[in-house]
């Protein structure tokens, strides 16, 4: 099976390099990937992958139907949108959008799984199931595309058992890979916090009640507050950055602004702690004369890899791989909407190395000098299509 899976991968690759290429130079915003989703199609028709478009808006969903296909079902996830955000390479594929780049790969994601459904579609009947391909927008804002996707019924008709999914890891080089069993990624919300004062005049301090001092004295009196509330055993994260006072330097404003994020691993621990930070932020305001509030917006949960199905797929990649390219992942802070499916069902996330000094491809994702060495893509898409056909087993 691995040999036949890496010949059909070396026969397809330039045209895999050059379907990341169109989506890297042809980049699109979250919910906006039109002629993104209207490429995947096309492509999937070429292949002769039936498919229904328009979900979540931009979303596609595609069937591969293997021998007996009511048996179970096998979903691979792939996000399609892009960040606002310069690119700064220079290369031929170059975003042609200004302002717009596939800074965090995901043109490379949706890549891996057109270059894995060419890779099951040929061998569909080697395998007793069906592979459910999602093709998924908006992953990079509130409320994640995942999410809407779910909502519309992606893992149902046929229910789905099991889904996989990869990312960009430009921290490791290319040819390795990376997993982490049970929790992996962290939950995130977003925090805006408003104190209303008093404006006026900076030279008559009795007239006035200064928001700009009211959010420097609240912000670590908040941090330290949260500290206090954490039970060591779980990590969290809060930060923020940025700050909005409207005054000037004889000039007290009226309102003084904070946004930040709060990411945390415990999904009972998140939601107290939601509760207690606003009544924090309530007593302070009032103790102080203001008004305001902590707004908190919540967002992705935590991803879970279930233990399970990951340990499995360690074990087919250090068969496809070898046992010296497998690496086993630390918990990360970051957070993922791909945690909405794992909430769901079991799943599991794991990261491509991308990274090739050599070349200069050393950058991390969300700068404007990310890259890819395109060697990756064949083995993002072999990996893929060897631990699906395991994952029938």
């Amino acid at each position: 099976m691995q040999s036949k899976i890496k010949d059909i991968v070396d026969a397809s690759f330039k045209k895999m390099v050059s379907w990341r290429e169109h989506l890297h130079a042809h980049p699109e915003l979250s919910f906006q990937e039109v002629n993104t989703s209207a490429f995947v199609a096309s492509n999937l028709e070429q292949l002769g992958i039936p498919f229904q478009n328009g979900i979540a808006g931009t979303g596609i969903v595609a069937l591969i139907k293997g021998r007996n296909p009511e048996k179970r079902c096998i979903a691979l996830r792939a996000d399609m949108d892009a960040l606002p955000i310069h690119e700064e390479n220079e290369v031929p594929y170059k975003s042609k959008k200004h302002g717009v780049m596939h800074a965090c790969g995901h043109d490379v994601h949706t890549t891996c799984l057109l270059g894995a459904a060419i890779v099951l579609n040929q061998l569909k009947n080697e395998f007793e199931g069906t592979i459910k391909l999602i093709f998924q927008p908006g992953e990079e804002i509130l409320p994640g595309g995942a999410s809407l996707m779910i909502n519309a019924g992606v893992l149902e008709n046929p229910k789905v058992d099991k889904i996989l999914a990869l990312h960009v890891y430009p921290s490791m080089d290319v040819g390795k890979v990376g997993f982490k069993s049970g929790l992996y990624m962290a939950a995130c919300d977003e925090l805006y916090l408003t104190i209303k004062g008093k404006g006026g005049h900076a030279a008559l301090p009795n007239a006035y009640n200064n928001p700009v001092m009211l959010i420097s004295k609240l912000l670590p009196k908040l941090e330290s507050y949260l500290e206090s509330l954490s039970d060591l055993t779980s990590p969290y994260v809060m930060a923020f950055g940025k700050l909005e006072a409207d005054g000037a330097t004889n000039v007290i404003p009226e309102y003084s602004k904070a946004a930040g994020t709060l990411r945390t691993m415990n999904e009972q621990w998140r939601s107290s702690v939601h509760k207690k930070l606003k009544f924090f932020v309530a007593e302070f305001l009032t103790t102080n004369n203001a008004e305001g509030q902590l707004e908190i917006i919540k967002g992705y949960p935590c991803l879970n890899n279930d233990e399970i199905l990951t340990d499995n797929c360690i074990q087919s990649a250090k068969e496809y791989l070898g046992s010296e390219n497998v690496e086993l992942l630390d918990v990360r802070m970051t957070a993922e909407d791909f945690s909405f499916f794992s909430q769901k069902i079991p799943a599991c996330f794991f990261r491509l190395g991308v990274r090739n000094e050599g070349l200069g491809i050393v950058y991390g994702v969300h700068h404007p000098k990310f890259d890819i060495d395109k060697n990756a893509i064949k083995y993002g898409v072999g990996l893929m299509a060897y631990i699906t056909m395991n994952a029938f087993n």
